[in-house]
């Protein structure tokens, strides 16, 4: 069976549940890392500007993810190789029965 090439996929990124974005940005033999917890608004693939043969209206798509932070804030974040995102389960849901 083909692996999806988009790690955002329906079933696993539901608008409303909680998600811990993980970005790392190499530099120079080190790499930078940064983590955004939120609420997701939506997944999506979205095309840009770039134009690139044989893709879809030869334009160049990237994978997006839109979050709320818990102060409001809204976080669009291009999603890539290099992005760890992680399911947060919810308070409410207990393993331990």
């Amino acid at each position: 069976m083909n692996q999806p090439t988009s790690p955002i996929t329906p079933d696993s990124l539901t608008p409303g549940c909680r998600v811990r974005i993980t970005k790392q940005i190499a530099r120079q033999g080190t790499a930078l890392t940064n983590s955004v917890e939120g609420t997701v608004v939506k997944a999506e693939q979205r095309k840009t500007g770039s134009w690139f043969a044989h893709s879809k209206d030869d334009r160049l798509w990237l994978d997006r993810l839109e979050i709320t932070k818990d102060d409001g804030e809204v976080y669009i974040c291009n999603v890539d190789s290099q992005t760890v995102i992680e399911v947060i389960p919810s308070e409410g849901t207990d393993d331990a029965a």
